[in-house]
């Protein structure tokens, strides 16, 4: 009996021949992750012409082993001029010695079944150039590449065998902020620093960070011992082009620095950096 149960609920956990990954990034202020099972190369010719190849140019593929590739947006994003509504989608392609289709399918219940393939559930076509690699990708490999210094986009990108495909996205948190802005200086006007500082550094309206920022001192005298914010000021003045003023607050702002028990923080150099840069 003992033995007879044993048997039955144990069983032997092996590798599997396509190990699962996953990919995460947050850009700007949206989610990607994208999960896939990757095939490996064992020898075998992946991507070219004929029916030799695992993968033949102009069939489409399921993009991965078994049920295929799965990627998710938690906001939309632009793709070639195109928005694709936050959600998920499989990623089918069409190879092609020089140009890849790459599909962003809505229906994921297909799984690697393409011939139940619908036109009319393709979210978006896209064709993408591929790339040529020096070194020998064994493993299909999914990343998000490309992050825009501003955090503004990215690229989805494949890689397999000596193939690269990259398909650049936008993405657009302007609103969110705005709206965070809107609802959190209500709450605490200590938020109006952090939105001027947003407009600022993403080169915005700057007569409202400059009024924000004027929000930020009034409500609190104590503030402006805070002499990083007050250069921050002094910055936001000078693009307004009231010179005199960022003058004016660059020296309150060298003042405190250079009175602060705790340190600078290299903040005597920059204001002495900024006072030069206005003569």
């Amino acid at each position: 009996m003992l033995l007879g149960t044993n048997v039955a609920w144990s069983q032997i956990t092996l590798p599997a021949p396509s190990p699962a990954g996953k990919v995460y990034s947050k850009v700007g202020l949206t989610d990607v992750e994208i999960t896939y099972l990757r095939p490996k190369m064992k020898e075998r010719k992946i991507f070219g012409e004929g029916d030799d190849y695992l993968v033949p140019y102009g069939k489409m593929w399921r993009t991965g082993a078994n049920a295929g590739t799965l990627i998710t947006f938690s906001d939309d994003v632009i793709i070639s001029g195109d928005t694709v509504p936050a959600g998920e989608y499989m990623i089918l392609t069409i190879p092609g010695a020089d140009e890849w289709t790459v599909i962003f399918y809505k229906d994921a219940s297909i799984g690697g079944n393409m011939s139940s393939y619908k036109e009319e559930d393709a979210q978006l076509k896209v064709n993408v150039a591929p790339v040529k690699l020096t070194e020998t990708v064994q493993v299909l490999t999914f990343n998000v590449a490309d992050i825009h210094p501003e955090n503004t986009g990215a690229a989805i990108e494949l890689a397999w065998e000596n193939t690269s495909v990259k398909v650049p996205f936008e993405v657009n948190f302007n609103d969110k902020v705005m709206a965070s802005i809107e609802a959190n200086t209500k709450v605490n006007p200590r938020n109006y620093v952090t939105a001027a500082n947003y407009y600022f550094n993403t080169g915005k309206d700057s007569k409202q960070a400059l009024e924000w920022i004027e929000k930020y001192f009034a409500a609190d005298e104590n503030y402006k011992s805070q002499f990083w914010n007050l250069h921050l000021m002094a910055q936001i003045q000078k693009a307004t082009g009231d010179i005199e003023g960022a003058k004016a607050t660059a020296e309150e702002s060298l003042e405190r620095a250079s009175k602060a028990d705790g340190g600078d923080f290299g903040y005597i150099k920059r204001n002495e950096e900024f006072l030069a840069s206005l003569k």
